[in-house]
């Protein structure tokens, strides 16, 4: 997971060093989260998050959607390429036995519909490589994002976003070898593809001072079909799970 916070703290040196002098926008800056170490919430850590949030031109860089590059652009639609970071897991405490899943990296493309600043509606889909023996699979996912002025230089944003894949992106994650059974004492799970979660969030953005904000976020996450039904879940994980986020973060305009 540390790996991802510095491949994409490395995005940002690279995006912002060349951007910087041709006008980039948004905002960029660190922070903390507390969230599940795995898909399955086998349990919950503390770890330093990026906030990014950036523009360059076509070019986009955010901690959710990654690198994006809107090569097509008309009428509030876009459509084009994206890579961004999938985080793999550590198979220690209650998932020692099963397999380490590394991190990833995921390419594929993207269509979306933002006919105003406030509001989005979007669509991804990527394949994921990198990983071990039988790990990576195609990832998706379907979802919209609304934000609103709450007074008082306070803005809040709501996204509501469906996550997909195909059964061997929901296996690296959610299935169970008759090796990792034995090793680990978890039933063994052939996972299958399809919806694998929803997720809610609401976040919160605070003016500190010129150029300064504090965001904050906390998602509802409830894993369904394949994924609820994983051994691993069963024993060890929850289906219904959260996330919380802070960062200060530096306005660049």
């Amino acid at each position: 997971m540390q790996r991802k916070t510095l491949a994409l703290l490395a995005a940002l040196a690279s995006f912002s060093g060349a951007a910087l002098a041709d006008g980039i926008t948004g905002e960029a800056g660190l922070g903390v989260g507390y969230q599940p170490h795995d898909p399955t919430g086998s349990r919950y850590e503390t770890r330093p998050i990026p906030y990014l949030d950036l523009d360059w031109g076509d070019v986009s860089l955010g901690t959710d959607d990654g690198l994006t590059w809107s090569a097509l652009k008309t009428n509030g639609f876009s459509a084009g390429p994206y890579i961004n970071y999938l985080s793999g897991r550590t198979a220690n405490g209650e998932l020692r036995g099963l397999r380490d899943v590394p991190d990833m990296a995921e390419a594929g493309g993207f269509v979306q519909y933002a006919p105003a600043d406030f509001w989005r509606v979007f669509a991804f889909v990527g394949q994921a490589a990198g990983g071990g023996s039988g790990q990576g699979g195609v990832f998706g996912k379907v979802g919209g994002e609304i934000g609103y002025p709450l007074g008082g230089g306070v803005i809040g944003s709501s996204n509501l976003t469906a996550h997909f894949t195909d059964a061997q992106g929901t296996q690296t994650f959610f299935g169970v070898s008759d090796r990792e059974a034995q090793a680990s004492g978890i039933r063994a799970y052939n996972a299958g593809g399809g919806l694998q979660n929803v997720a809610l969030t609401q976040s919160f953005e605070f003016a500190l001072a010129s150029h300064w904000s504090l965001v904050t976020s906390a998602s509802w996450i409830h894993l369904t079909r394949s994924a609820a039904d994983s051994s691993i879940v069963k024993a060890v994980g929850d289906t219904n799970q959260g996330e919380v986020q802070a960062a200060i973060a530096y306005k660049f305009d």
